[in-house]
């Protein structure tokens, strides 16, 4: 193994003991210590020496070094100022990788990508996300409408699968809905929790999103429409129906309801979990011409 290879357990070891870094569990630092998952990540992004790549959170650098290998250009964002002296030291040998200290959710990534990422043709986000902020983090990329190719993430197994899931399964909710929305999911690989350091409780997954230019479906308001799929996950058990009464018809009587979901072509019996991305499209169309915007 080169000397190179950060993520090999001995490397990472030693770089920690050496700059006497300690584990911040409030961040959800868990460094990957495996060449065939990086391989898997870094073959699933696609990338080559016309494009860039934005990494969220690079911990000691050991995927970052790796994308420095295959993209022409490399911003890493980290938000733990104790990581920016070792990333400074391993990432030496590649002058064209960039640390921007700071908490990717707070940054105007508009700003970030035009002064980044101006010289290349192509960027994806390719990270292993932290797991408390992976969901802000992923709906923060797709809803501001950056000029992304893929996000290749490693997060946790339950939420990948969630943003995968077809209609009619157990995971498919609000979430499978707006991750579709603007992207198309597949889950490239499953991965134990035994290579990291240090281990977290949950098993992960690798997931690609790979970023629609449009949406698949014709919505005429984009928030309505994402109101309209909350309300109708409220609560899992009630129908479709009972849900939207909630919450668009709390003094009215059902007639109107089930009026509107009959011109949207939705039996009222249906639960939340049966419909697919396009019913909801209509369904939000017909509401909103309903005038039932508040």
């Amino acid at each position: 193994m080169s000397r190179e290879d950060i993520s090999t357990p001995r490397r990472t070891k030693e770089i920690i003991q050496r700059h006497g870094f300690s584990f911040k569990k409030s961040l959800g630092q868990n460094f990957l210590i495996d060449q065939n998952i990086l391989a898997n990540i870094i073959e699933a992004a696609g990338l080559d020496k016309t494009k860039g790549a934005l990494e969220i959170g690079p911990g000691i650098g050991a995927l970052t070094e790796k994308l420095a290998q295959q993209a022409a250009k490399v911003t890493a964002v980290e938000i733990d100022q104790r990581l920016l002296p070792i990333l400074e030291e391993v990432l030496e040998p590649y002058p064209h990788v960039d640390v921007v200290h700071g908490d990717v959710l707070k940054l105007n990534l508009r700003e970030l990508f035009e002064q980044q990422f101006k010289d290349v043709c192509g960027v994806s986000v390719v990270a292993n996300l932290p797991y408390y902020v992976t969901t802000p983090i992923l709906m923060k990329l797709l809803e501001e409408g950056l000029p992304l190719e893929h996000i290749v993430v490693m997060i946790q197994k339950e939420v990948a699968e969630r943003m995968a899931a077809s209609p009619g399964s157990k995971a498919y909710g609000s979430l499978s809905i707006a991750v579709q929305y603007y992207s198309e999911p597949e889950l490239v690989c499953i991965v134990p929790h035994t290579v990291f350091i240090p281990q977290p409780n949950v098993e992960s997954a690798v997931i690609r999103l790979s970023v629609r230019k449009e949406p698949p479906v014709s919505v005429e308001d984009e928030a309505f429409f994402f109101d309209v799929v909350h309300a109708s996950f409220a609560q899992r058990r009630k129908t479709i129906a009972n849900n939207l009464k909630s919450r668009f018809f709390p003094k009215e009587g059902r007639e109107r309801l089930e009026q509107l979901l009959a011109e949207a072509g939705i039996e009222p019996s249906r639960r939340a979990e049966t419909l697919s991305l396009q019913e909801y499209a209509v369904l939000s169309n017909v509401l909103l011409a309903a005038g039932l915007k508040h």
